[in-house]
């Protein structure tokens, strides 16, 4: 034996008994497989988005691997951090549900009512309320109905939202962008737009789901959520939101189907329903059953095919009907329709001596067979009328109460009204639209200052200095389609 051999201790690992306290100096035999998990924590003791994304690390790893596993443990991560996480994450004006409790109201005393909340969500103790209806105009002037939660049942369902973004984020196929982190309305557009100016598209099929977040079968979502969410207490918890309720002036009125409209999670099981009975047998059809080249995009309830022949979208709408009267959905009569579209439509129908290739819309815009300067084919978006003309009744309506306000308020509240809608529209090809909305909001605002004397001095020269200071430019913003596209999708 050498001598670095005799100076070397010789440690002897000794197992303490079960519920013995261990010093930290007192040797212990090692667990096998716990080598490199000491510093893991599921949480952080910071209470930051960090330590929440750490927790789901694992599962969005184990969804990733193995597609047809159950995850039976999930509620542990609806911890403090997580509720808190959702809390922050509501908008600060949203409205109040049947409580009355509004943002700022829990927000005065947080770290308690979380710590209460999460007490009675792991003990079971937690009762949803009923949900508050409400209705808002659309475009096309009827009222869409919204469910209004309460403010701790937002917070909750929040929670669960992330909880399951996690599985289901590895789950959801490639073309469904409807309310996805990371995903957004122009990611559509832009999907939509290359598709069709680069693929072997002629046909479009603009199909739209008839009420559709009233009529999901609930016994139907709970079986799909079950395909991967093994926690009882989980879709013990999805079930008593879809039986809370609506409060109505005669009561609280329960309905065995729908899942909500304007509740937190309702958009997340809507993207669960539609993935098992639209989303994974579109991309079966797509691969099996045509005969040439078909995209998809889905945003929500809004769906646009694209086929390179006409038989096959004449056999995917009948296919696709048959579906959806297989899970209780059904297809908008008028909303629904197939029409010719795309590179070679124009060309293809004024040899056909037809007229222009008809007009679609999808997420505010309408979508235009148009031609560029070096007579190639160009897609062309522009806003939808309907949403560009109740935009402007809504401003119209909004300066009447603002009439008597200093103008230098009324310049500030116009403004970022404008920038909103810019933000939104300012895409390539809908400059034309974007200088409308401009000049009519300008126009309605003279009127209103008008309005406020009978000897007015205002004339377009004085409101035209007005404005140039005020309200923003009219210009494009947003990158073209294909040029964002590859950037976020570099194949």
């Amino acid at each position: 034996m050498n001598d670095q051999e005799k100076s070397d201790p010789v440690i002897v690992a000794v197992k303490s008994p079960n519920g013995a306290e261990v010093s930290v100096k007192e040797p212990m035999e090692p667990r096998a497989g716990t080598k490199g998990n000491a510093g893991r924590q599921s949480t952080h003791r910071v209470q930051n988005r960090a330590s929440v994304t750490q927790a789901l690390d694992r599962v969005r790893q184990a969804a990733r691997q193995r597609k047809k596993e159950r995850f039976t443990a999930l509620l542990h991560h609806l911890n403090v951090d997580t509720l808190r996480m959702a809390f922050y994450a509501l908008k600060r004006k949203a409205a109040p549900g049947v409580d009355g409790v509004t943002r700022q109201d829990y927000e005065a005393d947080l770290e308690p009512r979380l710590q209460d909340l999460h007490i009675r969500v792991h003990r079971g103790a937690y009762r949803p309320q009923p949900f508050r209806r409400t209705y808002i105009p659309k475009a096309d002037g009827r009222e869409r109905p919204l469910a209004i939660t309460a403010l701790e049942d937002k917070i909750i369902q929040g929670a669960v939202v992330i909880v399951l973004n996690a599985i289901y984020e590895s789950d959801f196929v490639g073309f469904s962008y409807g309310f996805r982190p990371g995903r957004g309305t122009h990611d559509a557009l832009d999907a939509l737009s290359v598709a069709i100016a680069t693929r072997k598209v002629g046909w479009i099929l603009d199909a739209d789901v008839e009420n559709f977040f009233g009529n999901v079968d609930q016994s139907m979502l709970i079986r799909f959520l079950e395909h991967r969410i093994g926690d009882k207490r989980i879709t013990c918890l999805i079930q008593k939101w879809l039986l809370a309720g609506i409060l109505e002036e005669e009561g609280v009125k329960v309905e065995g189907r729908g899942t909500g409209q304007g509740s937190v999670i309702s958009p997340l099981l809507a993207n669960i329903y539609l993935h098992y009975c639209f989303d994974l047998w579109a991309e079966r059809w797509r691969r099996h059953e045509a005969r040439g080249e078909v995209i998809i995009v889905r945003y929500a309830d809004d769906l646009v095919v694209g086929f390179q022949h006409e038989a096959d979208a004449r056999r995917f709408w009948d296919a696709l009907r048959n579906r959806f009267e297989a899970f209780a959905l059904a297809l908008h009569p008028e909303k629904t329709r197939l029409i010719e579209f795309g590179r070679f439509a124009a060309e293809r129908r004024r040899e056909r001596g037809l007229g222009k290739p008809e007009t679609f819309n999808f997420l505010g815009f309408t979508h235009i067979c148009g031609t560029a300067r070096d007579s190639c084919f160009i897609l062309m978006r522009k806003t939808r009328g309907d949403r560009m003309r109740a935009k402007l009744q809504e401003i119209k309506e909004e300066l009447r109460q603002r009439r008597h306000q200093p103008i230098p308020t009324q310049g500030a509240w116009l403004s970022q009204v404008v920038r909103g809608h810019f933000a939104y529209f300012a895409v390539p090809t809908n400059l034309r639209s974007l200088k409308a909305f401009r000049h009519w909001v300008v126009d309605i605002w003279r009127r209103e200052l008008q309005r406020r004397s009978q000897r007015h001095r205002l004339t377009w020269d004085r409101i035209a200095k007005l404005v140039t200071g005020t309200l923003p430019p009219a210009r494009v913003t947003h990158p073209w389609p294909k040029a964002r596209f590859a950037v976020k999708h570099p194949r």
